[in-house]
């Protein structure tokens, strides 16, 4: 079974209409975690930014964010981390990933290194290249 690592701005291409194609591959991912088909790994640090920028940037109101958030973690095939490997995330930011919440990203990657980052962000993309991951 595939396991996917995903970042922000993947559940904000989903949950928005800011990109339509975004949208559609991150539903057909989340389709397969609901059947089972595979397991996505999302970071409690991607909820946290998750809501602050559905909340500052898009103006959605807490309690609306809240329900996303309940719907998402309980939806069969998702899995929230909430630790961190500080030596590896230091081993990437910020030479390597420029970014402190990418280089979340990046460790929970290595750390699941047969699995697949689902990102949207071209720069982040590059990093990740750089230091071998797979992308979606």
């Amino acid at each position: 079974m595939k396991t996917y690592v995903i970042d922000t701005n993947a559940l904000l291409s989903f949950v928005t209409d800011r990109n339509a194609e975004q949208q559609a591959r991150v539903a057909e991912l989340f389709e397969l975690a609901a059947r089972l088909k595979c397991r996505i790994l999302c970071h409690q640090h991607v909820i946290t930014e998750f809501v602050y920028v559905l909340n500052k940037v898009y103006h959605y109101a807490k309690p609306s964010i809240n329900q996303m958030i309940r719907d998402f973690i309980y939806m069969p095939g998702i899995e929230i981390i909430h630790e961190v490997n500080f030596k590896i995330l230091l081993e990437y930011w910020p030479n390597t990933v420029s970014d402190f919440g990418d280089a979340v990203i990046a460790s929970l990657w290595k750390m699941n290194k047969k699995a697949f980052v689902v990102t949207f962000d071209k720069r982040f993309k590059n990093e990740l290249q750089k230091i071998g991951a797979q992308l979606y």
